[in-house]
């Protein structure tokens, strides 16, 4: 439930924080007329996202045995790929908002019902088969993702970039998109071993197979799962949000601190950038 609502909240936030941009430069501009389109590209990016989403579980229902776990191997991998592009993107930003701001009104300037239209569209499209990816990389990684997290992400998410546009929350949305970009972070490199596991299971990468630790708890006789086990409540919750395993493969533990060094790697070099760009101003 906990990875379903920062996943949706994470991503309807972003599109809901594009709209409200949009919606709010159209009524300073006094150009509302154009809100009626805007809601339309909503609706429109919705059913592509509803769309692919069908599209995407089809294929999935096609894929049995073998072919199945390296599908969702893979699933998971491209998943994280596609979360650190974005949490690399966010770290670029330093003003989200006056970065969306310009590219909006660049775009309005240039075609203003094309350019409106597939500005809305694009955004909701985007997030949305963001989502369904994720989604579908985290139910791997911790079984069923709860469909009540998910509407309540999306349900903050809204609340929250409405009263953001608003005026009336006045929030460091720097700050904020540090805090969760720092949580997928982890979850990324979670999803990347988790990925790696499941190849490894296939056989297609069967070097540095053997666990490297087993922390497990034992089942109680009863039958009653131990918090920290895999299947525990604790143990699946971290599993699901940080990439906790009990038993990992030295691959997997290999992996998982890679991924965390190079992201740590890519942080340095951007500040670095950053504070240079910064001080020849």
């Amino acid at each position: 439930m906990i990875t379903g609502f920062l996943i949706m909240f994470r991503e309807s936030l972003e599109a809901s924080l594009i709209i409200g941009i949009i919606l709010g430069y159209l009524l300073k501009t006094k150009q509302t007329k154009y809100n009626n389109l805007i809601y339309v590209s909503i609706a429109a990016g919705i059913a592509a996202s509803i769309a692919f989403a069908y599209f995407f579980h089809y294929i999935i229902g096609g894929f049995t045995g073998l072919t199945e776990s390296i599908f969702e191997g893979v699933t998971m991998i491209v998943a994280a790929l596609l979360l650190t592009f974005m949490i690399l993107w966010i770290m670029r930003q330093r003003h989200v908002a006056t970065s969306f701001h310009k590219k909006m009104q660049s775009r309005i300037d240039t075609d203003k019902i094309f350019g409106l239209f597939m500005l809305g569209f694009i955004a909701v499209l985007r997030e949305g088969v963001e989502t369904v990816i994720f989604l579908t990389a985290a139910s791997y990684a911790e079984g069923p993702t709860s469909i009540i997290g998910a509407f309540l992400g999306v349900f903050a998410a809204i609340v929250l970039g409405y009263l953001v546009f608003v005026g009336t929350t006045k929030i460091s949305l720097k700050k904020f998109f540090n805090i969760t970009s720092l949580l997928l972070v982890f979850f990324a490199a979670g999803l990347v071993a988790h990925g790696v596991h499941d190849i490894q299971e296939t056989g297609a990468l069967p070097f540095f197979a053997n666990e490297a630790w087993n922390l497990n708890p034992a089942i109680s006789a009863s039958g009653a799962i131990p918090l920290l086990h895999n299947e525990g409540i604790v143990g699946s919750t971290l599993r699901g949000l940080f990439g906790y395993n009990a038993n990992p493969t030295v691959l997997e533990v290999v992996a998982y601190i890679a991924y965390l060094g190079l992201i740590f790697l890519s942080y340095i070099r951007i500040e670095g950038i950053s504070k240079k760009n910064f001080s020849c101003r």
